[in-house]
């Protein structure tokens, strides 16, 4: 299912849409299939599962501590794909977001073949551009699958175009420059990056790093497609891993909190 229509059913109630993250294996296997339902169930319309990666240079400490942990207990890029499976199962468009190298290891048309496969809508890739991307470009269009890349602020006009040319699905908006995490504050540099990739495309833009809370989402949501959450979910469950029921329930907490913000708008 294309992420499509997760932003077609967005519109019509006149509201953003609300991406939540999760690495897959996190805080196990089970638990992490467990925590992402439970983020469908309470406000979540798309759901990205990160494929836990021993480098990743693009992620701050919350996400890294939780990828490690996914590693520790021997996460591997087929149980990424068992997540996909089953969080798609709930009728949630579900993607792969992933640096390059685990699907490079795994076979760029074998992945392809596979994510479509278990219902997968399709991949973002942050450490992956378009003009080095050819295999995965003619893999993905070859099966519907969303191809999502990223702008930034440093992006030149030039770039932004050439990018948003071969999304699919959405433009990812990275809305600060540095490692993911949730922050204090949203960045400035946001909103102008969304004016500027708007000009060049007429997909969804999503703006992600650094949402952790409602009124944080709601101020994102006021002038992009789609707010995107990843560190506040992780931090989340690490902060209740020795009790997952109550982590669970915050858990709820926070995804509803969220999904109350894009549907408030600033």
């Amino acid at each position: 299912m294309s992420v499509s229509t997760a932003f077609d059913a967005a519109r019509a109630e006149d509201r953003a849409v609300l991406v939540g993250y999760l690495p897959s294996g996190f805080p196990d296997l089970p638990g992490g299939i467990d925590a992402l339902r439970c983020m469908v169930d309470h406000g979540c319309d798309v759901i990205e599962v990160g494929l836990p990666y021993s480098d990743p240079v693009m992620d701050g400490p919350t996400i890294q501590a939780a990828a490690q942990q996914a590693l520790e207990k021997g996460s591997r890029t087929t149980d990424v794909l068992r997540t996909v499976e089953a969080v798609a199962a709930t009728g949630a468009p579900t993607v792969v977001m992933t640096y390059w190298n685990p699907v490079e290891r795994y076979g760029v048309e074998r992945f392809a073949t596979d994510l479509a496969s278990a219902g997968g809508a399709g991949l973002i890739t942050p450490d992956l551009t378009p003009d080095f991307a050819p295999e995965w470009i003619a893999a993905a269009d070859e099966r519907d699958l969303d191809k999502v890349f990223l702008v930034a602020p440093s992006s030149t006009d030039e770039r932004i175009a050439m990018t948003t040319a071969a999304c699919r699905g959405f433009v990812y908006a990275t809305a600060v420059m540095g490692v993911t995490g949730a922050r204090t504050s949203t960045s400035d540099l946001a909103g102008p990056l969304v004016e500027r990739t708007r000009r060049a495309t007429d997909l969804p833009v999503g703006v992600g790093l650094g949402v952790s809370n409602g009124a944080q989402a709601a101020e994102v949501a006021a002038y992009a497609d789609a707010v995107i959450v990843g560190s506040a979910f992780v931090r989340v469950l690490l902060d209740h891993a020795d009790d997952p029921r109550a982590g669970r329930t915050a858990l709820a907490a926070l995804t509803e909190d969220l999904a109350e913000g894009v549907r408030a708008r600033a």
